[in-house]
């Protein structure tokens, strides 16, 4: 098979993965190592040279955006159309599985999906129920809670709460959660998974019959997977389905959102015999750069292995930058954009990377003195603007009424004199009837349990709402949603909005038309599935597009972003700021090692974003979260070989740094005291070395003592003791 025209464009650990007959493949994808092309020219050889029917393929991805490139990608190398195939993200497939199953899912064929803010809404409804005081118990806190729990796999009934008031409050709100869901026939992001982990559990022949449809799973960044999503991917799997993965583990950064890096290591021992390929050839940085991702990356235990390398040039070291603070850092990676403007570089050709959202300010203001126009990457995307999903819940209650999320979104905006009182006494009547507030609006008016204003305005409300249902019926998708948002007052109520804003708002509901059209013309988009450009399929649309938190860059702008955010990313010149100890790694992960070696893949993932130049810049002091810090030099930076190190003076001149041994030195070879070292003195105790300055026995050192503070102490006279 190595013959065949599919392979010849692929170097030979690319021509393997491509062409394994083994049952259980695990392809070890290194950063910049094209895994999607391996990805696609599989499915491609899988159909051409193994005659698998396009039908019987489940491609699994994390984003809408990674699913609809890789469909792409598999049109062109086809010649034909990929829309048999089930590729999609977990979310989108697990949708897809309940809408075709919802009898043997024990959902309403209507069944509505909850994003995340409609699903915070009602656990805000379902605390108030419980008479919980938001004050002591966050409803987002709750919110996460329960999410976390379904990526588990946990329902109420299987959480212990140990007799902890707090456990014990939690799961409460889960369960009436759990049934507001229910009656309102609603299924929140996290549920998409489990209730079809559900169902492969409850259905065995269901199960089976799948598993005789599906001849081959392939999922990509498998690293990434949670419990709930490994799970459903090995009852699918069981014995008899091939399945390939592609992951890298030295890129597993999502720990804290429930990615589980023990999925990748664990996958042999799990399913079975697995033979690995290793794709090591990175085709996106320079050999300095690489250099320094595998220096980092080695001090990882337990890594399944791999050493990135390039048949390209080693390229210019990696510039590392001292600021006196913050500002000054800031200050430096502005100046440096600006020259490498005046290169005739792009602005959308470099990147800086911060460890958190709270350093991007300073940087922003630098952007802003020195006129570059930036972009924030990860900002909101269209179906999450308020407006837009204003829009939406018009169009959702219409579609259904038992939708409490939507109900409470719209029934008073644009307001219509409906005060938190009168809300309050519809959401009384439904939590004691156990009926959605739609049926509980219809007896608060039947029994005149509102003042007669209130009363007038919901039955308008109401009545508007029944017209339109009637109105819109047999009309096209777009000209359906163009009457809803005419009728429902949005467009005059965002234009009352004062400046550029209200204008923005009303574009946006101007460009959910645009969509409306475009959705009608692509039919039900790539699901694969005939199922017209109804609205109900525009809003499952709408609802999944929301969840994708994946955001675009656009326009010839510099992107700023956090590390996390960078995954996937690439840019010719890459400035990674605030690379410091107690910033990054972070002060919470020096007493875990689990999260430590995260952040040392974070660091991996920043180091290897850079295709061409990259800079690591770190302040000696820092105000950040409203108070003053000295910190040490990161010791990821001490882990980069020395010899792929510059280090770039404020005057804007650059020497090499000594560094025997891996250490970052500013001073002779044979000096003890690095910066970052910890140290410890008879009188001031323990402390880390901020600076040195001079040379031989009249050297002087700067040390940051925990209980003493700062204090200049000269090297021969010190009486340090290097810890």
């Amino acid at each position: 098979m190595q013959n065949s025209s599919l392979v010849q464009s692929l170097n030979s650990a690319q021509a393997q993965a491509v062409t394994s007959e083994a049952d259980r493949l695990l392809v070890l994808a290194g950063a910049g190592s094209g895994k999607t092309r391996v990805l696609v020219h599989r499915i491609a050889w899988l159909i051409q040279e193994q005659h698998l029917s396009p039908h019987s393929i489940l491609a699994v991805t994390f984003t809408n955006k990674a699913a609809a490139e890789m469909r792409h990608r598999i049109e062109r190398l086809l010649r034909a159309p990929s829309g048999s195939m089930w590729v999609g993200t977990f979310h989108g497939l697990a949708h897809r599985l309940l809408r075709m199953h919802w009898e043997e899912a024990r959902l309403p064929q209507n069944f509505q999906i909850l994003d995340s803010e409609d699903q915070l809404r009602l656990v805000k409804r379902v605390m108030r129920q419980l008479e919980l005081d938001e004050s002591r118990w966050p409803p987002k806190q709750a919110q996460a809670f329960i999410n976390s729990n379904k990526d588990e796999g946990l329902r109420p009934d299987h959480i212990d709460d140990y007799g902890d008031l707090y456990q014990k409050t939690l799961v409460t709100v889960y369960r009436q959660y759990q049934e507001a869901c229910e009656r309102g026939g609603m299924v929140d992001f996290a549920e998409l998974l489990l209730r079809s982990h559900e169902l492969w559990l409850q259905q065995p022949q269901l199960l089976a019959h799948y598993q005789r449809r599906f001849r081959h799973i392939l999922v990509d960044e498998f690293q990434d997977t949670n419990r709930i999503q490994y799970a459903w991917l090995q009852m699918l799997a069981g014995n008899t389905v091939p399945i390939t993965i592609v992951g890298d583990d030295d890129q597993s950064i999502y720990g804290w959102r429930g990615a589980r890096i023990e999925n990748i290591r664990s996958f042999g021992d799990d399913f079975g015999r697995t033979e690995v390929v290793r794709l090591e050839q990175n085709y996106r940085s320079t050999a300095t750069i690489l250099n320094a991702a595998n220096g980092v990356i080695a001090n990882n235990r337990d890594r399944l292995g791999k050493q990135l390398w390039t048949s390209g040039d080693d390229g210019e070291p990696i510039f590392l930058y001292a600021g006196f603070n913050e500002v000054d850092e800031a200050r430096f990676v502005a100046e440096r954009i600006q020259q490498g403007l005046q290169q005739g570089m792009r602005r959308s050709d470099m990147a800086i990377l911060y460890r958190s959202n709270a350093q991007s300010r300073v940087l922003e203001e630098a952007m802003l003195r020195a006129g570059i126009p930036y972009r924030i990457y990860g900002g909101h995307r269209f179906f999450e603007r308020l407006e837009i999903k204003n829009a939406l819940a018009y169009l959702r209650l219409i579609q259904h009424r038992d939708d409490d999320a939507a109900f409470e979104r719209v029934v008073n905006t644009p307001p219509r004199g409906l005060g938190e009182k009168s809300l309050e006494r519809i959401r009384l009547t439904a939590r004691e009837l156990k009926i959605p507030l739609w049926q509980a609006s219809l007896m608060v008016l039947q029994h005149r349990e509102l003042s007669t204003k209130a009363g007038k305005s919901l039955a308008e409300f109401m009545a508007m709402v029944e017209q339109l249902d009637q109105e819109v019926r047999g009309l096209g998708l777009s000209e359906q949603a163009e009457r809803v948002i005419e009728a429902s007052g949005l467009i005059p109520y965002h234009q009352n909005e004062k400046g550029d804003r209200g204008e923005a708002r009303v574009e946006n509901i101007k460009e959910l038309i645009s969509a409306t059209r475009e959705f009608e013309i692509n039919g039900a988009g790539n699901s694969g599935e005939e199922t017209g450009a109804s609205l109900a399929a525009f809003l499952d649309h709408a609802a999944l597009e929301a969840g994708d938190t994946q955001a675009e860059a656009d326009e010839d702008c510099v992107q700023m972003m956090t590390l996390h955010s960078a995954k996937g990313l690439e840019f010719p010149v890459v400035f990674m700021t605030g690379v410091e100890e107690g910033l990054f790694p972070s002060m919470q992960s020096a007493e875990d090692l689990g999260r430590m070696e995260e952040e040392r893949r974070l660091a991996y993932v920043g180091i290897t974003r850079a295709m061409k130049k990259l800079f690591i810049t770190h302040a000696e002091s820092r105000r950040i979260y409203g108070s003053e810090a000295l910190h040490a030099p990161s010791r990821f930076i001490r882990e980069i070989p020395p010899h792929c190190l510059q280090e770039v003076r404020a005057a804007a001149k650059i020497t090499r740094p000594i560094a025997p041994s891996g250490g970052y030195r500013v001073q002779e070879p044979d000096a003890p005291y690095r910066l970052g070292r910890s140290v410890r003195h008879p009188k001031f105790g323990d402390g880390v070395i901020m600076g040195c300055e001079g040379l031989g026995p009249n050297a002087r050192v700067r040390v940051n003592f925990a209980g003493a503070g700062e204090k200049w102490l000269v090297a021969q006279y010190a009486r340090l003791e290097l810890l």
